[in-house]
């Protein structure tokens, strides 16, 4: 989804499925939007910046993860830095401003920040050194990115109202790694 959506009014026009699709902006529930209504925002004109406010701005804190050192084997990186990459907890958080987002994982070992607009290429260096291109996209409550470079791999970003869960690929990996929300 590109920033030409955010800052437009949209007017319900069907409510079919309306539990489905709250779920998939990362509410439990209407709970959220009787939240919004309360204020003073109306349910049939919520601009997509409102609805991010559901994924943006929170912090979220690596509580289990599976497959991660294969991951890491299969990028090539090397064992110290593997042990290094799964002994800490990092914590995540996605932000924007003006259409430009940041992507920050913070922790004791390496804290690392990417900057991008949705839909356009950039270039990144990996928590583990790799050069790659990278692009992100925005799917509902999903942050997709796609890394190109020695071996290209996706992470796939699906946040929630109370947890953020990362699933990594890379050839036959699957690794994933789930984040609580901190409060």
């Amino acid at each position: 989804m590109s920033s030409e959506f955010l800052g437009k009014r949209y007017k319900l026009s069907n409510s079919e499925n309306f539990d489905e699709f709250m779920k998939a902006l990362a509410w439990k529930s209407a709970a959220a939007l009787v939240s919004l209504v309360l204020a003073g925002v109306s349910e049939t004109s919520l601009t997509m910046s409102q609805v991010m406010t559901g994924i943006l701005g929170k912090r979220y804190k690596l509580q289990s993860s599976d497959k991660f050192d294969e991951y890491m084997k299969a990028l090539g990186v090397g064992m110290v830095t593997r042990k290094m990459g799964s002994s800490v907890s990092p914590v995540v958080e996605l932000t924007e401003k003006d259409g430009m987002y940041t992507l920050k994982t913070t922790s004791t070992f390496k804290s690392t920040e990417i900057k991008f607009k949705l839909g356009e290429e950039f270039d990144e260096e990996t928590a583990d050194g790799r050069k790659v291109k990278s692009v992100c996209t925005l799917e509902g409550n999903k942050l997709m990115q796609l890394q190109k470079g020695e071996k290209d791999t996706t992470i796939e970003r699906e946040f929630g109202p109370t947890e953020m869960k990362a699933i990594m690929k890379v050839d036959d990996i699957v690794c994933t790694r789930v984040y609580k929300l901190q409060e």
